[in-house]
């Protein structure tokens, strides 16, 4: 058996694998997040541990495993956030998440320096406050003595395989989402690192994403219930790990699209897509040579979690509003929401960006502003999806996973809003620990390779679009754009610092 861990946003993700990645049952344990104003987002580092730890024995205890059957652990973590770690491998403050854009002023400091062009050809992203570089900038300008005490700084997934066998390595896919890396030379980038006065020291060794780093120790045994001298992989970034998941391998596979806290469109490539428009980035996959582009927007389940929290939260609210969202007009009566509550990646890539109704009307209830909210997230996936289109890379049918994937009234919006059938696999929530326990397997040499993954899920239900819609759905997206078009003046010019 393997155990594989997916770090996520709300929570981590242990689930138990057969030796060739087959799911056989998970468990989620849920950590807090801190948000605030200015773009704060954080996370407490030993929270991820605590998680970790009762997880895996949770998910032992519910399936009968014993600890001498598990044959190694596998990882998938949330990317773009910054770990600050002192000598002994303790954070010294809270981690900064990816989506913590507070480090405005840092990035405009790395396009004065670097050029807007030249880092995105070098690093397949735009500069951007949402990445790893500038967050390490932002707490050397303004925590000195966080930064004096901060020896390594690293990824979720890194910090807790770092717990597991006191090594502190990282893998092509979460490095390539830091703003510091090099995807043309596969390494650090001495231009980025010198233009944002950051030693390379502080950055760990890269190694491939099916490394062995190494056995747990006697303290991380106890912790996870699990016997000393487990293997654990590396594992990578959770949005190359979704592709895996969702057995997007080669450049023979479809496109597909996530419907997470932050929600993409995604592919796997043998070379990085650059978008004249810089609309997407790639990230390097987990898979070796293969590239991942992706339009990333940063409130896609986080803006549907939201707008339910306002009404209520409870499981029950959320059916109820769900269900009465699928009876109710938004677009079709002038209503629209800019899914823009923490600021955006893709399409715009605006800091300042504010989530926002327009065309509200008194006899508007929760429902409408639910319906709102699912026809939003459509239509700035179909704006992300344009991206490839526009550059070549064909979207017929759309494998969704993630979270929202499990809502029916949901994924047939999505069919509407893209005009293109819409798919819902299998494994739903569950790609990215999929993903890492394949990847595990391939380090470990259980399984011969990463296609495995293609036959760990299946199709369950097709959604098609009402193609009655198809006159009304690009004129709607083109409202939907010009709405953020005429608010983003007002956007950029907010007194409050985004």
């Amino acid at each position: 058996m393997l155990v594989a861990h997916d770090l996520g946003t709300t929570g981590n993700k242990a689930s138990l694998h057969q030796d060739d990645g087959a799911t056989v049952a998970s468990v989620t344990v849920e950590y807090p997040a801190h948000f605030g104003r200015d773009g704060v987002a954080e996370q407490d580092p030993e929270d991820w541990w605590s998680a970790v730890g009762e997880a895996t024995r949770l998910l032992l205890e519910r399936t009968r495993t014993g600890p001498g059957e598990v044959s190694g652990i596998g990882m998938s973590g949330q990317m773009m956030g910054a770990v600050f770690l002192d000598g002994e491998l303790n954070a010294v403050r809270p981690a900064m998440i990816w989506a913590d854009y507070r480090s405005v002023t840092q990035a405009q400091q790395l396009v004065e320096r670097v050029g807007f062009d030249a880092a995105y050809d070098e690093l397949g992203h735009r500069i951007h406050p949402t990445y790893t570089l500038a967050k390490v900038m932002w707490l050397r300008d303004n925590e000195p003595q966080a930064w004096e005490r901060t020896r390594h700084v690293c990824m979720a997934k890194d910090f807790v395989v770092a717990r597991m066998t006191g090594v502190l390595v990282t893998d092509p896919s979460d490095a390539s989402g830091t703003n510091a890396y090099d995807q043309v030379g596969h390494r650090w980038s001495d231009r980025m690192l010198e233009a944002a006065r950051i030693p390379d020291r502080v950055l760990p060794r890269i190694v491939s994403s099916t490394t062995v780093v190494g056995g747990l120790t006697a303290a991380a045994a106890e912790h996870l219930g699990l016997e000393v001298d487990t293997p654990v992989v590396l594992g990578g970034g959770d949005g190359p790990m979704a592709g895996v998941g969702a057995g997007v391998i080669t450049s023979q596979d479809a496109a597909y699209v996530s419907l997470g806290s932050s929600s993409w469109i995604s592919a796997s490539r043998t070379q990085p897509l650059h978008d004249p428009a810089k609309r997407s980035m790639t990230f390097d996959h987990v898979v070796p040579d293969h590239f991942v582009p992706t339009a990333t927007m940063q409130a896609g389940g986080a803006s549907l979690s939201w707008v339910m929290e306002l009404f209520g939260g409870d499981d029950a609210t959320y059916s109820r509003l769900l269900a009465e969202a699928d009876e109710v007009p938004a677009v079709d009566e002038d209503l629209y929401f800019l899914p823009h509550l923490m600021g955006e990646r893709s399409p715009y890539w605006n800091a300042a960006a504010a989530g926002t109704f327009v065309g509200l009307r008194r006899h508007h209830r929760p429902a409408h502003l639910v319906r709102a909210v699912l026809e939003g997230v459509g239509f700035n996936l179909r704006t992300c999806k344009d991206a490839f289109t526009d550059n070549g890379i064909e979207v017929g049918a759309l494998d969704v996973i993630g979270g929202g994937a499990q809502s029916d009234v949901w994924m047939g919006i999505l069919a509407d809003v893209w005009q293109v059938p819409v798919r819902r696999r299998s494994i739903v929530a569950d790609a990215n620990s999929l993903g890492a326990a394949v990847t595990a397997a391939v380090g470990l040499g259980l399984v011969d390779g990463f296609e495995t993954a293609r036959s760990l899920s299946e199709i369950t239900a097709t959604f098609e679009p009402d193609r009655s819609r198809q006159d009304r759905a690009h004129p709607q997206h083109r409202r939907f754009l010009d709405a953020y078009q005429q608010l983003e003046p007002w956007f950029e010019g907010r007194e409050a610092s985004p």
